[in-house]
């Protein structure tokens, strides 16, 4: 066993324990930087000792959840941390674990648990794609490129080749949504998916750009829908799947259920999607996508700085990811999404500020979370930067919140644009429209992008960092996100 597993090896174990054990985690899952445990007592978890571990940046409860933020390394450990549980992998993954509310609970806590419970389905479902996409949209832009320079003909076989590449994980969406989300739900996946190989079919999507309708009730129609790009038809249809499945297993016998609950399943849940909640939830993407467009069309400016102030909030309690299939969806219904932009301001603020804390800083310890964190943000991941430095020093975080809202004011004054879910430095090949390659658009993204770093660094070198400033080892948690105090 090399070190560096050894040392994951260990963390695991630690972490496991100061949760309250084995017996205490019902659940865990990660993200991209996050161990997520669902615990039967979050009570019993000693968070302060876990803060101090080395390897945890940080500690956060929200929706239900134990977070533990151990950085881009949070996979490896996971892994270790599932060696060392008596369960599979398989039965982790299975389904998101809301904590139930209590018998005397008020209306509103059950109407929370009910939203957690969707929220984590739906996060769940497009949380195992996220980095799929954003690499796809990177490519995308970088063909852009080639074809504007003519390096590659949009009529020659290398354009067909990157292009297929580029755009696979958006055409069978559907597929990949449904099978995650079936997941999530402890329903059947490859069933699910094949409802997601049913409507992106190449016949129904041909029906669909035909303006054919399937049937017609007097002057009602009801017509084909395309759904590649789709997100919320198929977590319905995984749903569907398997209140069904589970129905159909009580009463139809075992010797015919292999053959049997498959036909019943494909023909009603294909049926009742194309039919009705497809078209319908097709509808509400859409209406999503326009009503966050028009929001941006009434005041761009001022919506962009107040997400952009705000984002890193979510962050730290671990709701960003409520927000992920919001601006998902602006890429699967419009091919772009205006927020993204505001997210990715937000990113390199938190980079510059680490970056500052870094430059300024004589300590070496402080020298290397500044440059790891700043790092890891211009790829796209600020936990590192926020809980290794930025917010341990308090005065950094808020210098890049201030930095951030000028940023999205900025972007919402330009009108700046994205065609994949990365951001920040790593993300700059977002901003090239698909269709017409480099355009002012791009200019204006990198000028954002560059003030926002520099404005982040700048406040944070002059006002928010200096030696003498101590490191606040214990972060307490706000009892609620708009009172918290940096």
């Amino acid at each position: 066993m090399n070190n560096k597993r050894k040392n994951y090896n260990e963390l695991a174990g630690q972490i496991i324990e100061k949760v309250g054990g084995d017996e205490n985690i019902d659940n865990v899952i990660h993200c991209v930087t996050r161990l997520r445990f669902y615990l039967k007592d979050p009570a019993l978890a000693e968070t302060e000792e876990i803060k101090q571990m080395k390897g945890v940046m940080g500690v956060a409860e929200a929706g239900g959840q134990y977070q533990v933020v151990v950085g881009p390394a949070v996979d490896d450990i996971y892994k270790e941390v599932m060696a060392q549980l008596s369960r599979s992998e398989d039965q982790s993954t299975s389904r998101e674990y809301v904590s139930a509310p209590k018998a005397d609970s008020t209306f509103m806590e059950k109407i929370g648990y009910q939203f957690n419970k969707l929220i984590g389905i739906i996060t769940g479902s497009v949380m195992p794609i996220i980095s799929i996409l954003a690499a796809a949209g990177i490519i995308k832009g970088l063909l852009a490129v080639l074809t504007a320079t003519n390096i590659v003909t949009d009529t020659g076989t290398a354009y067909l080749i990157i292009n297929a590449m580029a755009d696979a994980v958006f055409y069978f969406l559907p597929i990949l949504i449904g099978f995650n989300a079936a997941r999530r739900m402890d329903g059947n996946p490859v069933l699910t998916a094949v409802i997601g190989g049913v409507i992106i079919h190449p016949t129904v999507l041909e029906a669909a750009n035909s303006d054919v309708n399937i049937f017609a009730v007097g002057n009602f129609a009801f017509p084909f829908v395309s759904y590649t790009y789709s997100i919320f038809p198929m977590i319905l249809a995984a749903w569907m799947v398997k209140k069904l499945e589970d129905w159909l297993k009580t009463w139809v016998s075992s010797y015919i259920q292999a053959i049997f609950i498959p036909i019943v399943i494909i023909g009603l849940v294909s049926a009742i999607t194309l039919i009705i909640t497809g078209p319908v939830l097709v509808g509400f993407s859409t209406a999503l996508a326009n009503g966050l467009q028009a929001m941006l069309d009434f005041n761009a400016p001022l919506f962009g700085a107040v997400i952009a102030a705000f984002y890193q909030l979510l962050v730290i309690f671990g709701l960003h990811w409520g927000i992920v299939p919001v601006y998902v969806n602006d890429f699967a219904t419009l091919g772009y999404s205006y927020l993204s932009v505001m997210i990715s301001v937000t990113i390199v603020g938190q980079a510059g500020a680490a970056l500052g804390v870094a430059v300024k800083s004589k300590k070496k310890e402080v020298k290397e979370l500044g440059y790891a964190g700043a790092f890891s943000a211009f790829c796209g991941i600020t936990e590192p930067a926020i809980y290794g430095i930025n917010l341990r020093f308090r005065r950094p975080f808020i210098c890049a919140s201030v930095a951030s809202a000028v940023g999205g004011l900025l972007a919402g004054i330009l009108g700046v644009n994205m065609w994949s879910i990365i951001g920040s430095l790593i993300g700059l090949p977002s901003f090239i429209d698909p269709d017409n390659g480099i355009t002012a658009n791009f200019w204006y993204a990198i000028l954002v992008t560059f003030i926002t770093l520099a404005l982040s660094f700048g406040l944070t070198y002059i006002w928010g960092y200096n030696d003498k400033m101590e490191m606040y080892k214990k972060l307490e948690k706000p009892k609620n996100p708009a009172k918290a105090k940096f």
